[in-house]
């Protein structure tokens, strides 16, 4: 008989991944699977570039996409302000300190920018003490966002004490 699966019990509070402006359907569904898999909330701003609507989400097979506790926000700021995080980290590769320098608490929003242009200078600029990235050889530009997301998400959870919870469920 194969063994049961890992699983932990989700965090309290939970963390907030926000994508601003995301324009790869399929980075948003593997965030999203991400934070379905996690208990993390998935808050997206601004414009998309596609459709999130049942039928869209239906159709590319994304079965797992009514666990996923997503809200939607016209603007950063409404979004900020709607989480009311006890923390907010921006990631970007503009970023000057390395991610494992966050000091990460639970329920902390970490925000990410769209694929194309990352987050706004304007955003950075004014968060000099809360922009973060993850680091990479010389002449790479940056990660994929569903693997930053993946890479920092799972690094606050370890941190923040989450995976204490371990335990194996028996099939």
């Amino acid at each position: 008989m194969l063994p049961g699966k890992l699983r932990f019990l989700p965090c309290a509070p939970p963390f907030r991944v926000v994508l601003v402006e995301p324009e790869i359907p399929q980075n948003t569904g593997n965030v999203g699977r991400l934070c379905a898999a996690t208990g993390t909330e998935l808050h997206l701003v601004g414009r998309l570039g596609f459709d999130i609507s049942e039928r869209a989400v239906r159709r590319a097979g994304m079965d797992y996409w009514h666990r996923v506790r997503l809200r939607s926000h016209e603007t950063l700021g409404d979004c900020l302000e709607a989480v009311a995080a006890p923390a907010v980290f921006f990631m970007s590769s503009r970023g000057t300190r390395p991610y494992f320098d966050m000091p990460f608490v639970a329920g902390a929003a970490l925000v990410f920018g769209c694929e194309s242009k990352g987050l706004p200078a304007t955003v950075l600029d004014g968060a000099p003490g809360s922009v973060f990235a993850i680091p990479t050889l010389d002449g790479i530009r940056s990660h994929n966002l569903a693997n930053s997301v993946a890479i920092v998400l799972y690094d606050a959870l370890t941190r923040t004490g989450a995976f204490k919870t371990l335990h194996v469920q028996e099939p």
